[in-house]
């Protein structure tokens, strides 16, 4: 169905949420009426975070929100929706889109296979009712449900409506950009040069993808990276795990923007335990580049001041090659918690693959790759 036309039915005039690439129209919808207007549509941290700002809108004006996001993101939902939504605590009305990715029987990413397999029953056992919109529902059916869909709000319960691959047609064009010069691929290819055979851990989306090409293109095993292909937002906590218990060893962390934000909390635990082998990157191009391009708030943010205030002892921003090798260098030679903020364009190549090893693999040469480093630095070899 067009876009415009679900808009239209569920009549609401507020929309908060976490972009997705199943909901790529509607996103660029939102961001071609209203942009980024906090009286209309706020792109929020993560979930949970889009879910509470809806429920202030409703306890401001009444009315009911929307909220958007891909299922992966109901977990980070579920704590608002079950202690502050639901209408045994405060009955606040929402309606919920979320992108249904890993349907089963359609094929997907690793990450996507089991979110997809429960999305509706975990919906269903928060007790909200939903409705899944595919290329072939009616817009009357639509219309009909959310006919049904304004009384169980009315009572103070919330609904959701699961968007089927492809489901959503017409979207406006939207061009996102920046002001930024370097290509994330291209920082990459830095970063792997300057980290040796140092383990990384890297984010979601296509950082990993391109740091498994560049690995690829330079005939280097994928051994020493860790891909996080999913759980956004979790990288660092995965590094810092990883550096605290192997103390003798460098570990870098390559992260993003959108995910440094969904879980920002992780700079502070990070930043409290200091570990002096841990060298955190952030590339930030200001956008939620992998499923559209649509803005996150990180381009207005002071990122390195985060740090510091987190604890860190060393951080800084680079806007440049030059700059990015002499602070990369600057990190491996003082082993000391380091972050460094790397202003990116948006963009990347269109013909950009994806990992051609199972996510179970990748964890297994990992883990054996790191037990060798424990071997090499215990010997001495």
């Amino acid at each position: 169905m067009k876009v415009e036309k679900l808009v239209e039915i569920i009549g609401s005039d507020f929309y908060t949420g976490v972009p997705d690439s199943q909901l790529k129209a509607l996103c660029d919808y939102l961001m071609k009426k209203y942009g980024i207007d906090p009286r209309h549509h706020i792109i929020a941290a993560n979930e949970g975070s889009c879910t509470a700002i809806a429920a202030g809108y409703h306890l401001a004006t009444g009315n009911i929100p929307v909220v958007y996001m891909q299922n992966s993101g109901e977990g980070n939902m579920i704590n608002p929706a079950a202690s502050l939504l639901n209408h045994k605590v405060y009955a606040i009305p929402v309606v919920f889109i979320i992108g249904w990715r890993g349907e089963p029987g359609l094929y997907d990413e690793p990450q996507h296979i089991y979110q997809g397999e429960v999305t509706l029953k975990l919906l269903e056992d928060m007790g909200i009712e939903s409705f899944v919109i595919g290329k072939e529902t009616a817009d009357e059916e639509v219309a009909a449900k959310m006919a049904e869909f304004k009384d169980i709000l009315a009572s103070g319960k919330d609904t959701a409506f699961v968007i089927r691959r492809g489901a959503l047609t017409d979207a406006p064009k939207v061009e996102y950009r920046n002001d930024n010069h370097m290509m994330r691929e291209e920082i990459i290819r830095h970063i792997v040069k300057a980290s040796g055979e140092d383990p990384i851990v890297s984010t979601t989306g296509k950082a990993s993808r391109e740091l498994f090409e560049t690995r690829t293109a330079n005939g280097q095993s994928h051994k020493y990276d860790f891909l996080t292909v999913g759980s956004m937002g979790h990288s660092s906590s995965i590094a810092l795990g990883v550096a605290v218990n192997k103390p003798q060893q460098r570990i870098w962390c390559i992260d993003g923007d959108g995910a440094v934000l969904m879980h920002m909390g992780a700079m502070a635990v990070v930043g409290a335990n200091k570990p002096d082998n841990l060298i955190h990157i952030v590339i930030n191009n200001g956008a939620h580049e992998t499923v559209g391009g649509m803005p996150t708030v990180a381009g207005e943010i002071d990122l390195v001041a985060i740090a510091k205030a987190c604890g860190y002892p060393h951080a800084v921003w680079v806007d440049n090659l030059d700059d990015l090798d002499k602070e990369l260098e600057a990190a491996k030679n003082r082993n000391e918690l380091s972050l460094i903020e790397v202003k990116c364009s948006i963009g990347a190549r269109e013909d950009l693959g994806r990992p051609t090893t199972t996510a179970l693999e990748n964890k297994q040469n990992f883990m054996r790759y790191l037990i060798t480093l424990t071997n090499k630095n215990e010997t001495g070899a």
